[in-house]
This record gives C-alpha cells, structure tokens and sequence, in this order.
C-alpha cells in the first residue's frame, strides 16, 4: 500500500525530481501510517496481498477469457436457427468462506453474457441463465477453485499468526 500511494504521489504531481519523490517518501509514510491505525490495516496484510498477486493476476484473465467463451456461445445461442432458448434460475452453495470471495464470484458470473447474479444470501447465489449450458457447471468452476486456493492463502497466514478466520 505504502508503495501506491507513493507512485500514486508521483503521478498526480506529474513529474519526477527529487523534491517530489523526498516529499512522496514523507507523505506516503504519514498516508500508510494512517490507514494502519485508523483503517485496520497493517503490514501483514500487505504482505499476504503480495503472496496472493500472482493468483488474482492469474484470476483476472481467466476471467477475461471466460468472458470472450460465453460471448462466443452467447452469440451462437441468439443467431442460431434454434427458436428454443431454456432460461433456467440455478441455486447453489459456493463453499467459499468469505463474504468478499462470495462478492467476487457473484460479480465474475454476472459480468461473463448470458448469466446474472440474482441474489446472494451468505454462500448461496442466484443466477439466473439465458440457457441451460450456460449454467452447467457454474457450482463448480474455474473461478471457485481459485478463489479457494486464495483462500487457503489466507488461512495458512492465519494459522502461522494464531488468528481465526474473520
């Protein structure tokens, strides 16, 4: 965090000399020192924010290229010559232990065309489907299993610090 509010210091002054950065250095330390006591955050969770990088890089594209697929079938489906299009409403429970994995996958599933998160009731979403194969599988996708895999991250950190799981 420290080191975005830095380049973020840099960018909205607009150019780089020494002056600025000395000045960024000072204010970035007084912005993160800020957030650590006011806005529960600390170096900790930066740190497991850099653990899980590579993961949530790796997530984005997935879901970029999710995306690109249920436009494809999206796009068959509504030009086809087949007049039967199945909307279906599919329930089911996610297994994901935070609230925030739970709004991410709510969020990856209605931004993929053809599919839309209806509601969301603790682990358990709604999706509402513009066909049946589109729906298949929605319980057990890509995009679960890495948001359980980011999760593990975040309780193999927990443990190491003695804390639960929040």
């Amino acid at each position: 965090m420290y080191l975005v509010f830095l380049l973020l210091w840099i960018l909205l002054n607009g150019q780089l000399t020494g002056e600025i950065v000395c000045f960024g250095i000072v204010i970035a330390g007084a912005m993160y020192a800020f957030f650590c006591k006011f806005m529960d955050y600390s170096i900790e969770k930066d740190i497991l924010l850099l653990r899980k990088l590579p993961l949530i890089l790796l997530y984005i594209l997935v879901l970029f290229w999710e995306i690109i697929k249920a436009n494809v079938s999206a796009i068959r489906l509504t030009l086809s010559y087949r007049n039967e299009i199945d909307p279906v409403i599919v329930q089911f429970q996610t297994g994901l232990k935070t609230d925030l994995a739970n709004v991410v996958l709510a969020n990856s599933i209605t931004l993929t065309p053809g599919t839309i998160t209806v509601a969301m009731e603790e682990d358990e979403l709604t999706v509402h489907a513009l066909d049946v194969s589109l729906a298949a599988g929605m319980d057990d996708s890509v995009f679960v299993h890495m948001l359980r895999r980011m999760e593990a991250i975040d309780d193999e950190m927990l443990k190491k610090r003695g804390k639960r799981h929040v």
